[in-house]
């Protein structure tokens, strides 16, 4: 499977080598995946655009030097310090709502085993008030990795951040962010594989998901 690597000039150009690898995928009906350190933002969904402290959250953001973007899914928002590292896998399908969890669960052992490999025993699940509240995460000394997925008539993205150094900025950021939208969340909650044991490098932790990938 072919592997794209590297990032855009911008977050929005970022977006729009994230669609063509979706729309290739589509047409080609032949898997792609891409792995990437996304620029320095706080990406907020689409429950944040709802909530009645939006405005002030994407303004908290900036004060804290992360650019507010937005994410085409519902979760909650999730800051990228510059060194967190993000991968997306795009399947043809032909009915892919038969299989989302089966999805999940393959992304989540494969995420797992890409952690082990990298020193961390990181357990399925997430701490209390933990950043992007949700079922598919992973935890070692707090949540390292989370996973989200959307589905079209003709493709399945599966979508993974894993935080590599960058828990403290994360952590920094998301208290006010989150504190605006109305979110209980908890800066301890926030690992990362070099809190758990792991590398810090980055790149390092790019090259083994792309690794993993690559034998789907």
């Amino acid at each position: 499977m072919e592997i794209r690597r590297g990032r855009a000039a911008t977050p929005e150009a970022d977006q729009g080598a994230t669609e063509a690898i979706v729309t290739a995928a589509a047409s080609e009906r032949e898997p792609l995946a891409r792995v990437w350190q996304p620029h320095r933002q706080v990406a907020f969904g689409r429950r944040d655009a709802r909530s009645d402290g939006y405005e002030q959250a994407m303004e908290a953001a900036e004060q804290h030097g992360f650019p507010a973007t937005s994410r085409d899914v519902g979760g909650r928002a999730v800051a990228f310090a510059g060194e967190t590292v993000a991968f997306v896998h795009a399947i043809p399908v032909e009915n892919g709502r038969e299989t989302i969890q089966q999805r999940y669960d393959d992304a989540t052992a494969l995420l797992r085993d890409v952690l082990i490999d990298l020193g961390v025993d990181a357990q399925p699940g997430e701490p209390p008030n933990s950043f992007c509240p949700g079922s598919h995460s992973l935890q070692a000394e707090g949540k390292i990795a989370g996973l989200a997925q959307r589905v079209r008539t003709d493709v399945a993205v599966v979508a993974g951040v894993v935080l590599t150094n960058d828990h403290d900025a994360v952590a920094a950021v998301l208290e006010p962010v989150y504190d605006r939208l109305g979110v209980a969340f908890d800066p301890k909650s926030v690992g990362s594989v070099e809190a758990a044991g792991g590398p810090d490098d980055p790149a390092v932790v790019a090259d083994t998901i792309a690794e993993a990938l690559a034998t789907c």
